[in-house]
């Protein structure tokens, strides 16, 4: 499937040792790569696909940001600049799904 090529790409580049961020993060950006296709095919809103997306993968976004905070805390970032890199990782793959469904969209595309 191309639609979700970029987003692999990023998956490469994760940390693959089995560690609750690469699970989560794995985990998460599947769950959002798998619905692009679906609202393609309904040709659904922008808002209504980040609305599919926070009601599909919100329980995976939540782990992936638990263990993003989890892992920064055991190496001594403070709560608050855990939080903020969680919130900026999970932006990126946000930001990266909803430009690829965008892409994908448009006539053509």
């Amino acid at each position: 499937m191309l639609v979700s090529a970029p987003l692999m790409l990023m998956l490469a580049a994760a940390p693959q040792s089995g560690d609750a961020v690469g699970a989560g993060r794995k985990a998460y950006s599947e769950c959002l790569s798998k619905e692009i296709q679906p609202a393609l095919d309904k040709k659904v809103t922008l808002s209504e696909f980040q609305s599919t997306l926070k009601s599909k993968c919100g329980a995976k976004e939540a782990a992936f940001r638990a263990a993003v905070v989890a892992d920064d805390k055991s190496g001594g970032m403070s709560d608050k600049d855990a939080q903020a890199d969680a919130d900026d990782q999970i932006a990126e793959y946000v930001d990266k799904i909803t430009g690829e469904f965008e892409d994908y969209s448009q006539p053509g595309g």
